[in-house]
């Protein structure tokens, strides 16, 4: 087993693989200051946006180790993407708000960086349909 070993033979492949893509997460984040990898973004030849949204489901299929789980932590992964981007949102709502007056946001505004109105529009259409 050592002679194999010192060749570089990985005997448990999918950790050394799981270990190789959270090692491109930490880069990422260094880089990019922060976790939200979005799906399509390739990393090294990886694509490291697959990767993490599947974390995230085996973790909320409980099938995610917890040492997996601790590290990613660590870095700081958002769990529930959705639900922080919604939060986000809605506070810039809510200090377009008070700076306007109102909450009629222009369907093209931007506000600090995203895109408000775009959001508030699906709002609406969400709430059309119930």
């Amino acid at each position: 087993g050592k002679r194999l070993k010192d060749i570089g033979v990985v005997w448990d492949v999918l950790s050394h693989q799981w270990e190789k893509n959270y090692n491109l997460l930490v880069k990422f984040q260094q880089r990019e200051r922060h976790t939200n990898v979005p799906n399509k973004h390739i990393e090294s030849g990886m694509k490291l946006g697959v990767w993490l949204d599947t974390q995230r489901q085996q973790k909320k299929k409980g099938k995610l180790d917890l040492q997996q789980i601790k590290q990613l932590l660590d870095v700081g992964i958002i769990w529930d993407i959705h639900s922080k981007r919604w939060k986000n949102n809605y506070n810039l709502l809510v200090k377009y708000r008070r700076r306007e007056g109102h909450s009629n946001v222009p369907r093209s505004h931007i506000e600090d960086g995203m895109k408000l109105g775009p959001w508030l529009n699906k709002q609406r259409q969400k709430k059309k349909m119930g």
